[in-house]
């Protein structure tokens, strides 16, 4: 089911090829590359990367379009590349335990920092998993420097449950409660989805 999920400031739009290209450049940026722990990749093998993400079971990703920057209607299957900021994922990869979901943020665009595009994406994806995938508890790893991220999932009612100095790293959780369930829900019914 590719689906496109409209919030007030975001549009979530299935990751797709016409997205690599500027989501290479952003992953040639050292800050980038280094809040979201990655390693820089060719253009080749980000094509291949885009490819698994969609075809993998156990993830999710979407693309982060400011509505701002949209030029026209939107239109569900078009790639919107003029209003790209971000991309925001979940996988489940706890071999424990399936219904438990690391989720990711980033919006790399400077210009779209600091609106709340963040926000809005995590609580999207996280209605979005609660309802398709039945997940109980996010979890978000970010490098410890990385203050604006940690800081966010904070607001979001995520505690730490670890810390890694071997990998720089901090371990937020937050359990996917019946009050939580509900705030989602509610979310999620009144998000505008284009299918």
């Amino acid at each position: 089911m590719k689906v496109s999920l409209e919030g007030e400031k975001v549009l979530l739009v299935p990751y797709m090829k016409e997205h690599v290209g500027r989501y290479h450049v952003w992953m040639q940026d050292q800050a980038i590359l280094q809040a979201t722990a990655s390693e820089p990749l060719t253009l080749d093998q980000e094509y291949e990367m885009q490819l698994s993400w969609v075809q993998d079971p156990l993830k999710q990703t979407f693309i982060v379009l400011d509505k701002e920057l949209v030029v026209g209607d939107f239109i569900h299957e078009e790639p919107h590349t003029e209003a790209m900021v971000g991309d925001v994922n979940i996988f489940m990869n706890d071999p424990d335990d399936p219904q438990i979901a690391e989720v990711e943020i980033m919006v790399a665009e400077p210009k779209s920092r600091g609106k709340g595009l963040a926000k809005e994406s995590v609580l999207l994806m996280m209605a979005f998993a609660v309802k398709n995938f039945g997940i109980h508890i996010f979890r978000a790893k970010i490098n410890e420097t990385n203050e604006a991220s940690i800081s966010l999932f904070k607001k979001l009612g995520f505690k730490e449950t670890s810390c890694s100095e071997i990998f720089k790293e901090i371990t937020l959780e937050l359990p996917v409660t019946e009050s939580k369930s509900e705030e989602l829900h509610q979310l999620i019914v009144n998000v505008v989805t284009h299918s």
